[in-house]
């Protein structure tokens, strides 16, 4: 009894369960979405930036904080300036986000709201403009992909800890 106790609080946040960790054989399954999301989006030839920018905006769309720290440290890695990176809430005005990497972003907030459907269609016809249909199911998968991350994220509560010291 002791050690079932010990295991289920290792699954909680408060009064939250780790779903991730409640239920491994659904989270595996989702992280193996992912892997094929991401071997899609090379495919595809979406550079890893840019991957991060969509994972990053929707991240911020959402309020998820533990992806958000996850994403950005993914796209410093990447090469990902931290101009950008402050800026990319408001990426509409600014100048320093490219065409392509713009209609990707209008993408994925389509994608994450998509009851917008005269914003879905904008956004669809500039990713037209820019990407190829490679690149548009890769910009949208990756969208749907962080979005459920995300959910799993907000609801277990997954807290964002401070970096080891080094």
């Amino acid at each position: 009894m002791i050690e079932t106790v010990r295991t289920a609080e290792a699954h909680r946040a408060g009064d939250r369960i780790y779903v991730d960790k409640q239920s491994p054989a659904a989270y595996q399954a989702l992280v193996g979405t992912a892997d094929a999301v991401r071997a899609t989006a090379a495919e595809a030839g979406l550079d890893r930036i840019l991957v991060e920018l969509v994972n990053l905006r929707v991240s911020q769309l959402n309020g998820c904080a533990f992806c958000l720290d996850v994403h950005t440290r993914a796209a410093l890695r990447a090469g990902e300036s931290t101009r950008r990176l402050g800026v990319l809430a408001a990426w509409r005005d600014t100048e320093l986000f490219t065409a392509r990497e713009g209609a990707a972003l209008a993408l994925a907030e389509a994608t994450t709201h998509p009851a917008d459907a005269l914003a879905q269609e904008r956004a669809y016809a500039r990713a037209r403009e820019v990407l190829d249909d490679d690149e548009i199911s890769a910009v949208i998968w990756v969208a749907i992909t962080i979005n459920a991350f995300n959910r799993v994220s907000i609801l277990s509560k997954h807290p964002v800890r401070e970096a080891p010291a080094r």
